[in-house]
């Protein structure tokens, strides 16, 4: 394998705030809350070069905190229009078309695996 296989995560929040606090109380670090046009993230550190996957925080209406949906993991691919096209045929489901996330931070698609588990896809092409 040339990378790992989850690339980024997110994990949904109701109160940003009390999120932060715990996670930094924890693990004893520092996240930093940006509003992105209504999506608040609260990113966790990231150690670049080293293993394990950056993350964030998430506060919006489309994420709702549960213990059986879970967080949003994104997966790395080269060109996730190649896994993409697989999804449907491995009987999966496409929930969001590749679309360009902006800024240079490449793309990213939404899908439902066989048991229902919203995950994502992300490339940089």
């Amino acid at each position: 394998m040339e990378h790992n296989m989850v690339g980024w995560f997110e994990i949904p929040v109701e109160d940003m705030e009390r999120a932060r606090k715990f996670y930094e109380e924890v693990f004893d670090i520092s996240i930093s809350v940006h509003d992105l046009d209504g999506l608040i993230m609260g990113w966790f550190p990231a150690a670049q070069g080293k293993s394990g996957s950056p993350g964030s925080l998430v506060k919006h209406e489309m994420y709702t905190p549960s213990d059986t949906a879970g967080p949003l993991l994104y997966f790395s691919c080269k060109d996730l229009a190649v896994e993409l096209a697989k999804v449907t045929p491995a009987g999966g489901s496409i929930i969001q078309k590749k679309k360009e996330i902006g800024g240079g931070h490449g793309f990213m698609a939404l899908i439902t695996d066989t048991e229902g588990n919203r995950i994502a896809l992300h490339s940089l092409n």
